[in-house]
């Protein structure tokens, strides 16, 4: 855009320099024809160079062949400044100086006589207007470089905002992971003390307690691979889904509520995905549909099918307090969040998973205030080969 606006405001210069000459060189063809045929008109000359004069817009000084200003100056120049206020002699100074000035830029017209010899110049300069178009691009470009600075400004500052929620917001998610399992360990442990004489109460707290530790190597395994590129491979999707739906379950009544994890399960599709990853995003969904169930009763419905454009579906619909459209637009941005607790990194997460690492689709399929939310995610089929 700069280099445009310099180009065509070089042309207009031009143009217009080459306009204001050739009126300077008219005004002296006129004056040259005048002083070759003094018998002519006087009046008819004066009315011409008057008529002239209105149309001048620049700066122009009628001098001697000697570059001295013509007396008095004020008849002989247009468009300088000249105070006449001021006293012959600083008139003289002021405008011996602007002819040196006009001299330096542009050479002046010489009107000669029958023989061929200069008897006056006239000096011109740029008019207002001119020198107004050559500071255009300069002005444009510090407009251009001020509109950048601020952008540079507002987007580092978005940026490190974005990098600090997101910064917070891990080592929440970080403490809330690994809580849950360490919530459950503590609660095991006061269990299998109360009954320690039951061998098979024992051996099922103990199966309990494998599945929280074993989740404990899944979280930090999960923490060391989000920051680089995954390994993936075809995996039983279905089986998936109903590992994590079923672990869910056992845990919802501790939150006090009574709240199903019904599923709809097609445990014959499969995908390329890394499970561990794959496993957070629907435990992201599942929590938030548990989460935005604010009466004690309620449910969260999981469905796993091919949609009509055969890619692998996953919808996951809660009976919650649904969304309004603001929240619907934002929901998946870093460090948002309506929880008055809530950290608001777990679906932005799920989205560099499912849309980066997966190469699939997570996106809010329907929600209305009171009703629930359904939240989408699609996969692309298998390749075969």
């Amino acid at each position: 855009m700069v280099v445009g606006v310099l180009l065509y405001s070089r042309i207009l210069v031009a143009e217009l320099s080459e306009r204001e000459r050739k009126t300077v060189e008219l005004y002296a063809q006129i004056y040259s024809r005048f002083i070759s045929n003094p018998d002519s008109e006087p009046d008819n000359f004066l009315f011409i160079i008057d008529q002239l004069n209105q149309t001048i817009s620049f700066p122009t000084i009628l001098t001697d062949a000697r570059d001295l200003p013509d007396v008095p100056y004020k008849d002989f120049s247009q468009n300088t400044g000249l105070d006449t206020s001021l006293s012959q002699q600083k008139q003289k100074e002021f405008m011996v100086q602007l002819v040196q000035e006009m001299g330096e830029n542009y050479r002046p017209i010489e009107i000669k006589n029958e023989e061929n010899v200069v008897i006056q110049k006239i000096y011109y300069s740029n008019s207002t207007l001119l020198r107004r178009i050559q500071l255009l691009p300069l002005i444009e470009i510090i407009i251009v470089g001020a509109f950048v600075f601020i952008g540079y400004i507002g987007f580092s500052y978005v940026r490190r905002t974005e990098e600090s929620n997101v910064w917070v917001g891990m080592a929440k998610e970080a403490a809330h992971q690994l809580g849950t399992p360490l919530s459950s360990l503590l609660a095991w442990i006061e269990i299998l003390k109360m009954n320690v004489d039951e061998p098979t109460l024992v051996n099922e707290t103990i199966t309990e307690m494998e599945h929280d530790v074993d989740r404990l190597n899944i979280i930090a395994h999960r923490f060391s691979t989000i920051g680089s590129l995954p390994k993936k491979k075809v995996e039983n999707l279905g089986q998936i889904v109903e590992k994590v739906c079923a672990y869910y379950a056992r845990r919802v009544p501790h939150i006090g509520k009574k709240i199903e994890i019904n599923r709809q399960i097609d445990e014959s599709i499969s995908a390329v995905i890394n499970a561990e990853l794959f496993e957070w995003v629907i435990e992201n969904l599942l929590k938030n549909g548990v989460e935005a169930i604010e009466s004690q009763n309620g449910s969260v419905n999981v469905k796993l099918f091919w949609n009509a454009k055969g890619k692998i579906t996953l919808t996951v619909r809660d009976t919650g307090k649904g969304m309004t459209s603001q929240v619907r637009r934002q929901v998946f941005l870093p460090g948002y969040t309506t929880k008055k607790r809530g950290w608001g990194l777990g679906l932005s997460l799920s989205k560099r998973i499912v849309e980066k690492y997966h190469g699939g689709k997570i996106y809010v399929k329907s929600s209305a205030v009171g009703k629930g939310t359904t939240f989408a995610v699609e996969l692309p089929p298998v390749e075969k080969g």
